[in-house]
């Protein structure tokens, strides 16, 4: 697994050592996955309100592609 280094300032530091049985590098690589994920489902959103615009444009979209995207085939 790859490490990374993070920096925090002093004041953080001193009270995240009052909470030494907290593992902070858990905290850490679960805030990531939560950003990641929110940032996903933006993505996500983003492509379907380009889709329900082109497809009100008459541009539409055909299901065959819908389902390719999704994965489904």
């Amino acid at each position: 697994m790859p490490n990374i280094t993070l920096s925090v300032s002093q004041e953080m530091y001193d009270k995240m050592k009052n909470y030494s049985e907290i593992r902070w590098s858990e905290v850490a690589r679960k805030a990531f996955a939560d950003k990641i994920n929110h940032m996903e489902m933006l993505d996500d959103l983003k492509e379907v309100t380009q889709a329900r615009k082109e497809f009100k444009e008459g541009k539409g979209i055909k299901f065959s592609d819908l389902k390719k995207e999704m994965g489904r085939t």
